[in-house]
Formats: C-alpha cells, sequence, structure tokens
C-alpha cells in the first residue's frame, strides 16, 4: 500500500499524535506553578536559597538533554511508537512520588523521571509528525505539535494550582497526574502507529542512517548553520526556566494568590501554545531566520519587562510578550534544523538540536540561581536572560543562515 505525505492525506495519525503531545504538555504542566510555589512552607527549602531551588529544573535539563540524544537514535531503531510507549512507562510513577515526597530531593528524583519521559515522549511526536509531512509543511507542522504541547502545559499549571487549594496540593497532583498519564499510555498503545515506515518513501534512495558521532557533530560546531540554531534552543531554554524556577516565587512575594500566579505563567503557556499555530505556519511563507531573530529578541524584552510592571495585569502582559516570542522561535528553530538534514538522519538530528536546546535547562537554571544568590536580589535573574538572549540573537543572525526549502537549497 503506497504511503502518502502531507497533512491532509495523514490526518487522522497527526490527530492522534496531536492529543499525545497536549497530553505530553500536560504531564510537564504538573511542576510549573504548584511545586516552585510552595517549596519552602512544604518541602523545607529555605527562602532564597536559588540554587537549591532550581536544582530540579537542573536535573531535568541534563536528563532530558541526554534522552533526546537516546531516543532520536532509538527511534531509528526500534520505530517511534515503542519509544513514545517507553516515554509513557516511565512516567508512572511521577504522581505517586509528588504526592509522597518527604524531602525535595525526592522532588528532583520527580524531575529526573519528568525529563526521562519528556526527552522519549515530546520528541516522538514531533519526530513522528515530521515523517508524515511535506517539506512545505514543517513550520506547520511543527507549529501545530508545539501548540498542542504548551497549550497543555499551560493549563495543567492552572488546573492544578486551583485544584491545590480545592484538594491539597499533593492530592490534586496525584489525581491529575495518574488520569493524564494513564490515558496517555493506553492512547498510545491503542491508535498511535510507528511512522519510520513513511522515512522510506520519502527518498528514492535507501535510507541509511549516518554515524552518530557524525551527526552530533555536524549538528554541534561542524555546520555553523546547525550550530547556530543549537546555541539559540541552547540560549532560548533560560526563559523558560526562568518561568519554571522564578516566576512563581517572584510572583508570590508580590502577594499573588495561588490561582493569580497559575494565570499569569498561564498566559505565557496559552500565548506560546496558541500563537505557534500561526507563526510556524509564518515561516513557511517567510522563511525560518527571521521569525527565529525577531522571536529571540522579543521573548527577552518580555523577561525584562516582567520586573519594570506591577500588578496581575501588567505581568501578564510582560509574560504574554514573551510567549508570543518563544511562539516566533521555538517551532521555527527545529523546522531549520529539519530543512538542513537530511531524512537518513533527521530523527538523530533533532535528537543532537533537543540535546543541546534542553540543556539549556541546567544550565540557565544554574545561571539565573547563581545570578539571584550572588546579587541576593531576585530581579538579577531576570537581567541574566534577558542579556542571554540578547547575545544569542546576534550570534544567529550572524552565522545562520535562511533554510526554507522554497528560498534555498542547502546542501545536506
Amino acid at each position: 500500500m503506497a504511503r502518502r505525505h502531507g497533512l491532509h492525506a495523514n490526518m487522522g495519525q497527526i490527530g492522534h499524535l496531536l492529543v499525545q503531545v497536549l497530553l505530553v504538555g500536560m504531564t510537564l504542566g504538573l511542576m510549573r506553578t504548584v511545586v516552585p510555589t510552595l517549596a519552602e512552607a512544604s518541602f523545607g527549602v529555605a527562602r532564597d536559597s536559588f540554587l537549591l531551588l532550581g536544582s530540579f529544573v537542573v536535573a531535568f535539563g541534563v536528563v532530558k538533554s541526554v534522552m533526546n540524544l537516546i531516543a532520536g537514535r532509538l527511534s531509528e531503531r526500534w520505530g517511534r511508537q515503542r519509544v513514545l510507549l517507553l516515554g509513557w512507562i516511565s512516567a508512572l510513577p511521577i504522581p505517586l512520588v509528588l504526592a509522597w515526597a518527604p524531602s525535595w530531593g525526592w522532588i528532583v528524583l520527580a524531575t529526573t523521571l519528568l525529563g526521562v519521559h519528556q526527552g522519549l515522549s515530546w520528541s516522538m511526536t514531533q519526530t513522528a509528525k515530521l515523517d508524515l509531512s511535506l517539506p512545505e509543511e514543517r513550520g506547520r507542522i511543527l507549529g501545530l505539535n508545539e501548540f498542542a504541547g504548551y497549550l497543555g502545559m499551560a493549563l495543567a499549571g492552572v488546573i492544578t494550582a486551583y485544584g491545590a487549594v480545592a484538594l491539597g496540593a499533593r492530592e490534586a497532583l496525584l489525581a491529575w497526574g495518574s488520569g493524564v498519564i494513564g490515558l496517555g499510555l493506553i492512547l498510545t498503545h491503542g491508535w498511535i502507529k510507528d511512522t519510520r515506515p513513511w522515512v522510506t518513501t520519502s527518498v528514492a534512495t535507501p535510507v541509511i542512517a549516518a554515524p552518530f558521532r557524525a551527526v552530533f557533530a555536524k549538528v554541534s560546531w561542524q555546520d555553523r548553520r546547525l550550530a547556530a540554531l543549537a546555541q539559540a534552543g541552547l540560549v532560548e531554554k533560560f526563559v523558560d526556566a526562568l518561568v519554571w524556577v522564578i516566576y512563581p516565587v517572584f510572583l508570590h512575594r508580590q502577594g499573588l494568590a495561588l490561582p493569580d500566579i497559575g494565570w499569569v505563567i498561564g498566559t505565557y503557556g496559552v500565548v506560546w501554545g496558541v500563537a505557534q499555530v500561526f507563526t510556524g505556519r509564518l515561516s513557511d511563507r517567510i522563511g525560518r531566520q527571521r521569525p527565529n531573530v525577531w522571536g529571540m529578541l522579543i521573548c527577552g524584552t518580555g523577561v525584562m519587562l516582567m520586573v519594570v510592571v506591577h500588578g496581575v495585569w501588567g505581568w501578564s502582559l510582560a509574560a504574554g510578550l514573551s510567549g508570543f516570542g518563544m511562539a516566533l522561535l521555538y517551532p521555527n528553530l527545529s523546522a531549520a534544523v529539519a530543512d538542513l538534514a537530511a531524512p537518513a538522519w533527521r530523527g538523530t538530528a533533532l535528537g543532537v538540536y533537543r540535546f543541546w536546546r534542553d540543556l539549556g535547562y541546567g544550565i540557565g537554571a544554574l545561571g539565573l540561581g547563581l545570578a539571584a544568590h550572588l546579587s541576593q536580589q531576585i530581579e538579577a535573574a531576570f537581567v541574566f536572560v534577558a542579556l542571554s538572549m540578547a547575545v544569542s540573537a546576534a550570534l544567529l543572525a550572524y552565522f545562520g543562515t535562511e533554510s526554507h526549502p522554497k528560498f534555498t537549497h542547502p546542501t545536506v
């Protein structure tokens, strides 16, 4: 039976994969609002212990970055569906650990498991959609993928905030997490097909995977176009680490209640998620490079505004601006990597890019933690991240190039 590529030809399976990434995002949302806010009261983290507070995000970033590498390679040997299923299995203990964690060290353990889950599962939802899509649809497909994932993250952050008020923090995390993870596991087993066979029909010659070391070197430093994208991916995760670690604590110290904190942070996630439906498609029309550079600058501007404005509406506006910047850059950095990678090693290349990107969680959390710790001012973390985004945007503008097949035909 002939396999056809394209969004419309594979609408059913792409729809199932969108549900999957929605649930993956909801699993990530378990940790986004409630846990950092209650670190001091529920888990014994001392006030102003910014490095300790950020330790769970450091663990998440390091583990997820490594799992991205593993997932990319495994997906070319085992198939996408098996790796996705393994990702959901790895998430099963997370709600139980959150519910009965006696200390902050157990939260770090839960986040480590979350990194395994996210590295396996989110990677596969993205790779599988790229397998099914046409080259000129990559921006649109990745926009839809990240829309679903970050919408799920934002919704989970708000829902768990209200649940923590109504039921208690641990009870809400247990109930929500168990339901989402269980549903994801069932749907993967019953409805997701392996998309690896579509790769063999996208090229005329037999698909031979490139050596891992060669792909790692090419993406990381040998090809300056790919290296520019990798460093931008790494630095943009500084923003998400800041939102995860510092935003809840900063807003809590400004006197906001937990549901209000959920809404401010949720604004960041919702704008990020919804806008990607349009920004991914935009890059299919005007190219990847301009949205990526603009996104870095806009996102950093939103970060700085957080310490300038006041009130729920002001903070929501600043968070939304950062979310819009993320929407411009997030799907389009990945799409640019996919443009520049040959089908035979695209899964590995995306895994290497995602390794560097998600390592940004760990490096960013350490950096912003040190900035806040050394200055004893939480606002220093915002300045560190905003400056990092500006420098990274300059590097991307200088070393990066347009990659969309409509505008150029790069040698891969």
